[in-house]
């Protein structure tokens, strides 16, 4: 016989396939490629896709989030079309109440009517041409902006009652307000004197900051004049807008704090507050003289 043939250990074939790792070739055969990771097209494996013909897949909305502020396109004209619909209502209304003995409600509604009508061509000269009264105007709630109001309008209620009493010293006591003249000697039921108190302290106030401390005071910085420039020039117009050259210095020390109040926030709400207090008082007065509380 001849000499067996040599074979290796038994075992050892076996373990060289364990020593060694399988090649590329054999790991292809062994573990063939998923289509679906190779071709992540859906279509190109037949899966739902848009109809054909139909409309491609919705692009994200890239268009940003609210709308851009941009600046306001109104000026110094917006102020003067706003003060000309007053004076041309105002125009309108007085021969209404120009009789012998108009009653209380008629002259109020003649003192509201004009502003009212010029404060809301403020507020649509805002909406048409600019951002909204709140973003133009600084037309906006804000409870520190409320306690920043009480607190220049207390300030300014006191300083107008030393301011008052100087000037009425130095003019005479028969200088008054013209609404003091408006409704001197006239009675009213109190029903109609809590009108034309709200129409004093409430209504009044508020559409003359819009006017002028608004409207007015945006179109000036508009304009490129500073915060004091246009506090400065609001503070002089506002007290001769009231058509009471007599009484136009005492106008002057009333408006500082209203003014005030709208240079250090910077929005509106405080100096309509600060007005809103600095009318209180004469409003009490015009209630109290309108149903007879006190003598005329």
């Amino acid at each position: 016989m001849g000499s067996p043939e040599a074979r290796p250990p038994t075992g050892t074939g076996r373990l060289n396939a364990r020593a060694y790792p399988p090649g590329p070739n054999q790991l292809a055969a062994r573990y063939p490629p998923d289509p679906l990771l190779e071709h992540p097209d859906p279509q190109a494996h037949g899966s739902p896709g848009p109809a054909a013909g139909g409309p491609p897949p919705a692009e994200p909305d890239a268009r940003p989030l609210g709308r851009p502020q941009r600046r306001h396109r109104w000026g110094l004209g917006a102020f003067v079309l706003a003060e000309l619909m007053f004076l041309g209502v105002s125009a309108l209304v007085a021969p209404l109440v120009a009789g012998e003995n108009p009653s209380a409600v008629a002259l109020g509604t003649a003192v509201a009517v004009p502003t009212v009508l010029a404060a809301t061509v403020a507020l649509l000269i805002t909406r048409l041409r600019g951002n909204g009264p709140k973003a133009d105007l600084g037309l906006v709630w804000s409870w520190r902006d409320l306690e920043i109001g009480l607190a220049f309008g207390v300030a300014g209620l006191a300083l107008t009652l030393v301011a008052t009493a100087v000037f009425v010293a130095m003019a005479g006591p028969d200088v008054t307000s013209a609404v003091g003249d408006l409704f001197g000697g006239r009675r009213a039921e109190p029903a109609a004197a809590v009108l034309i108190l709200l129409i004093v302290v409430l209504v009044a106030p508020v559409c003359e900051e819009i006017l002028y401390r608004g409207l007015l005071w945006g179109a000036l910085e508009k304009l490129g004049a500073g915060r004091w420039v246009a506090f400065g020039l609001v503070t002089v117009i506002f007290s001769l807008a009231h058509f009471e050259i007599t009484r136009m210095p005492l106008l002057l020390v009333i408006s500082i704090p209203l003014g005030l109040a709208r240079l250090y926030t910077g929005r509106l709400l405080a100096s309509i507050v600060a007005h809103q207090v600095n009318n209180l008082l004469p409003g009490i007065a015009l209630y109290l003289m309108l149903t007879g509380a006190v003598p005329v």
